[in-house]
């Protein structure tokens, strides 16, 4: 799924997600889990303020963002 990514320049100038936006609602990017590069394209796997877990893809070339999973939280008992 293409989705709308803004980001923030990170510690070292990279650029790093803040904010996710899919399905008209808005999900602010509270931590990185994990990060990793591919040849043109970067992953991101992040914590929403939700409480779920996004992994979003990053084709640099043309700069498009993809959802590639999502994990909800669970529901409290």
């Amino acid at each position: 799924m293409i989705v709308k990514v803004a980001c923030e320049p990170g510690g070292r100038g990279e650029i790093m997600p803040r904010r996710l936006s899919f399905d008209g609602r808005t999900v602010e990017l509270t931590l990185v889990l994990d990060r990793w590069l591919g040849a043109d394209h970067s992953y991101f796997k992040m914590a929403g303020d939700d409480g779920a877990i996004y992994i979003l893809r990053h084709d640099i070339a043309r700069d498009l963002w993809e959802l590639t999973m999502y994990s909800a939280a669970e529901a409290p008992r």
